[in-house]
């Protein structure tokens, strides 16, 4: 499955926002710095599917706001 994912970095709260079933805003606290924001979307995005977070990958995005992501 594939998702799409816009992301805030440096939020003060963090929000875990669904637009569709395929589609979410994230604000997540960390710094897009040395690649923690990322690593944080991947974990939310894992939590809210219910998988490890080894089976959830960036495929496309990875230093932009609008990111896809593999689940599985």
């Amino acid at each position: 499955m594939q998702v799409h994912v816009r992301v805030r970095t440096g939020a003060r709260r963090e929000k875990f926002e669904p637009v569709s079933s395929t589609s979410f805003r994230i604000s997540v606290r960390e710094k897009a710095l040395e690649n923690a924001a990322n690593r944080r979307v991947v974990e939310l995005i894992a939590l809210h599917f219910k998988v490890p977070k080894t089976s959830v990958r960036i495929i496309h995005g990875h230093r932009l706001p609008s990111k896809f992501l593999s689940i599985g």
